[in-house]
C-alpha cells in the first residue's frame, strides 16, 4: 500500500530569512494525523537566505541529518563537530543526552538548500556525535546509495536506530529498484524532479509511505533526486 503525502499538502514557514516546507508536524504546525512515519520524525524542507541561519539552540535524544541539494551550510555543535555541507554530502549529529548546534548559510551571496531529517534513536541518552561523509554523484547515479545505517555499513553514516536511508539520482527513464524485508516499512521522498513509485507518479517535494509493499521500483519522469528509508 502507497499513501502519497502531496508537496502542496505540507505545512509551510515563510519568514524573511527562511521558506521551510515540514512533510510532518513541526513547531507550530501541529496534526497528530502528521506525527510522523515509523522511526521518522521530521523531513524539512529549508532555503535560507544568504548570511542568515539558526542560531545556537539545544536538542536531545534524536539522530539528525542534513543533505544540502544546493549551496553551503556551515555546522558547529557542543559535541565537536563542524564544517561546511555541500551536495553529495551527509552529516549525522546524534543529540542523545544533549547538544547545541547551529546551522547557518556559508555564502553571503547565495542561498543554502538543504533538507534536515530527524529520526527516532532506539535509545534514550546516548552520548552526543558528529560524522560527515561525502557521496559522489557517480555512486548514486542510476541505482540507490546507502546513505545511512545503524552498523554504518558500505561506508554508510552510522544512526543509532535500526533504519537504512538510501539516496538516487535518476535520469529521465531510469530504473532502480530495492526491497523491502519482510515486515518493514518506507517512505520516499523525491527532493527534485520526478518519478513513478510503482506506477505511481511524485514530484518534487511529494512524498509517499509504503507498507506491505515487496519491492520499489522507480522511474524518472525527468531527472530527479530521491531519498528512500527503510524503516522498522
Amino acid at each position: 500500500m502507497i499513501t502519497l503525502r502531496r508537496a502542496s499538502e505540507r505545512f509551510h514557514t515563510n519568514i524573511d530569512w527562511l521558506d521551510s516546507w515540514h512533510t510532518f508536524s513541526f513547531g507550530e504546525h501541529y496534526d497528530p494525523r502528521q506525527a510522523g512515519f515509523s522511526a521518522l520524525r521530521v523531513i524539512n524542507d529549508d532555503t535560507v537566505q544568504p548570511g542568515q541561519g539558526f542560531g545556537a539552540h539545544p536538542h536531545r535524544d534524536m539522530e539528525i541529518l542534513s543533505y544540502v541539494l544546493s549551496g553551503g551550510l556551515a555546522h558547529r555543535d557542543s559535541s565537536g563537530g563542524g564544517g561546511v555541507i555541500r551536495p553529495g554530502d551527509v552529516q549525522r549529529m546524534s543529540a542523545g543526552s544533549g547538544v547545541v548546534h547551529s546551522e547557518f548559510n556559508a555564502s553571503s551571496d547565495e542561498p543554502v538548500h538543504f533538507l534536515q531529517i530527524w529520526l527516532l534513536p532506539e535509545k534514550r541518552g546516548i552520548e552526543p556525535g558528529y560524522e560527515q561523509k561525502t557521496f559522489s554523484a557517480e555512486e548514486r547515479s542510476g541505482q540507490f546509495r546507502l546513505l545511512a545505517s545503524r552498523d554504518g555499513r558500505q561506508g554508510s553514516v552510522t544512526i543509532h536506530q535500526d533504519a537504512a536511508v538510501y539516496g538516487a539520482l535518476l535520469g529521465k527513464g531510469e530504473r532502480a529498484s530495492l526491497a523491502l524485508g519482510a515486515g518493514r516499512s518506507g517512505w520516499v521522498h523525491v527532493a527534485r524532479g520526478a518519478v513513478e513509485l510503482n506506477g505511481t507518479r511524485l514530484s518534487a517535494g511529494d512524498g509517499a509511505a509504503v507498507k506491505d509493499e515487496q519491492a520499489l521500483a522507480l522511474v524518472g519522469v525527468e531527472a530527479a533526486e530521491i531519498l528512500l528509508f527503510d524503516l522498522p
